[in-house]
Parts: C-alpha cells; sequence; structure tokens
C-alpha cells in the first residue's frame, strides 16, 4: 500500500470516529463542527459524567453507611466554581449556583442567553412534569432535555432559554426547582436562604 493510500485510510477512519464521538455527545457541548470543538466538548462532556458518577457513587456509599434515614434535608446553596457538576467553570467564567438536599442536587449555570441545568434525584413519578411547570412558570423556554438513568437514580440535563420576562436569578431558579420535589409548606420554609 502506498503512503498516500495509508494516509487516506487513517483520515477516513479518523473521520468516522469524530462522527461517533459528535453522535453520542449531547449537541450543547459541541460548539462548531471542527475537529477541535468535537474532541473539547467530548473531553468536557467525560469529565462531567465522571463527576457524575463519582457523586452517585459518593451518595451511595453515604446511603450504605447511614442505615436510618435522615431527618430534613439540609440545603446548601454555593455560586463556588467547585459545584457538583462544575466542569470547566473556572475557565469559562460562567455564573453558577446549586442547590443540594438529601433529595435533589440542583445546578445551574449561565451559558450566554441560555442557562444549563442539572438536577440528580431518586426516580420520582411525575417529577419531570413539575420541574418543566416550574421553568415555564418563570418564563424558561425548554430548548434540550436529557434523561440519564441508573438503578433508582436519574439525571435530568437541561438547556433552558432565558425568557425576556424571566426576573429569576440563577440561586433563586435553582432554590425553585429543589422545591418542585417536596409539595409541603415547610420544606419550602426550609430551604429560604437566611
Amino acid at each position: 500500500m502506498s503512503h498516500i493510500a495509508v494516509e487516506r485510510n487513517r483520515r477516513r477512519q479518523m473521520n468516522e470516529h469524530l462522527k461517533v464521538l459528535r453522535s453520542l455527545t449531547p449537541c450543547f457541548y459541541i460548539k462548531r463542527g471542527d475537529q477541535a470543538s468535537i474532541i473539547g466538548g467530548v473531553i468536557e462532556f467525560i469529565k462531567e459524567l465522571h463527576q457524575v458518577l463519582q457523586s452517585l457513587e459518593s451518595k451511595k456509599k453515604r446511603k450504605s453507611l447511614s442505615p436510618s434515614p435522615s431527618p430534613r434535608p439540609v440545603l446548601q446553596l454555593s455560586s463556588q466554581p467547585d459545584t457538583p457538576f462544575g466542569i470547566g467553570l473556572e475557565n469559562f467564567k460562567e455564573l453558577a449556583a446549586s442547590c443540594n438536599s438529601s433529595v435533589a442536587d440542583v445546578e445551574a449555570k449561565i451559558s450566554g442567553s441560555n442557562v444549563i441545568l442539572r438536577i440528580i434525584s431518586r426516580r420520582i413519578p411525575g417529577q419531570i412534569l413539575k420541574i418543566i411547570n416550574v421553568l415555564e412558570k418563570f418564563s424558561f423556554e425548554v430548548l434540550h432535555l436529557n434523561i440519564s438513568s441508573m438503578e433508582e437514580t436519574v439525571l435530568y440535563s437541561f438547556v433552558i432559554k432565558i425568557g425576556l420576562e424571566c426576573q429569576l436569578s440563577v440561586e433563586e431558579l435553582t432554590l425553585e426547582v429543589q422545591q418542585s420535589f417536596r409539595s409541603d409548606v415547610a420544606y419550602a420554609n426550609e430551604i429560604s436562604p437566611t
């Protein structure tokens, strides 16, 4: 085989592999269609999946270590770049917030005119409808939704467009989504910031 044929075959294989990587990666990770953007987006996605896996493993470990159910969720509101899903926040200087409890971990980060919203929780029938109702109530438009589940845990990943009449901060958004996991009034009082 000549050098030209070998190189042509290598480029063909590389392009096929890039097409597969692009098809396996959610569209909002890949900004452009060039090779560097595809590989960069795949790297960011894999890092995020690794963080989600670590978070799920630590939750599983905590759950196995404490046989009694925890009394009430303790929430932590944070706009620090080291949020549970915060991949690359320090590189992009995006505004982010998280609201975590024993019921669900909610993270939102602003990216341009969109918000990337990620929620990890146990599987609750009808919960996705509650989350979407909260988003629509505050003038957000769902552009993309990805749902991944493993056993009794589910990861909801949204890309939402910020509506013109939306007056909510990312911190308030995470609190509102967190509140959708509980319907009782006491829970709403519990998560209000002090």
